[in-house]
């Protein structure tokens, strides 16, 4: 399946900082919208809280104006943030003192991070969510045989 542009570079770069433990819910440059915008932090301007979905007054501007960075609206943006963040099993929004789960940097704790992150980024481009593993252990619950249940094997574009 072939991906929009922005979605594979979105998913390229966030694939690398977690295999290269770059990825850091509570660093604006390192967090995956950080990653994402080549890990820069001008994006955190767009909001007053980090987590937050709510556009300020820099972010509406950018909003209004159209400005799309990394293929991305401002809004967009905060809702990937958010959505990682999340994912992270954080409280938001994020509040460096408070909030910070007990295993805020372990790979599993990231990874799901990760997918929510990565789900969000599909869902935006309407393709299926690539994360969704699921769909590899689908078996249907009800079979003719009660020792082994029936596999159901679901066809991909």
């Amino acid at each position: 399946m072939k991906f929009p542009a922005r979605l594979e570079n979105a998913i390229n770069k966030l694939y690398v900082a977690f295999h290269n433990e770059a990825l850091i819910p509570e660093c604006p440059n390192r967090c995956a919208v950080g990653n994402v915008c080549d890990n820069r932090d001008f994006w955190r301007h767009f909001t007053d809280d980090h987590g937050s979905a709510q556009l300020n007054y820099v972010g509406k501007v950018n909003e209004v104006f159209g400005k799309r960075y990394f293929g991305y609206s401002p809004s967009q943006l905060l809702k990937l943030e958010r959505k990682f963040l999340m994912g992270c099993r954080f409280t938001i929004p994020l509040n460096p003192r408070k909030n910070v789960p007990e295993k805020s940097v372990s790979k599993e704790v990231l990874f799901d991070g990760l997918c929510a992150a990565v789900s969000y980024l599909c869902s935006l481009d309407d393709v299926p969510d690539v994360m969704n593993y699921r769909q590899l252990f689908a078996f249907k619950s009800e079979s003719t045989s009660k020792d082994r249940p029936e596999i159901a094997y679901i066809e991909t574009k």
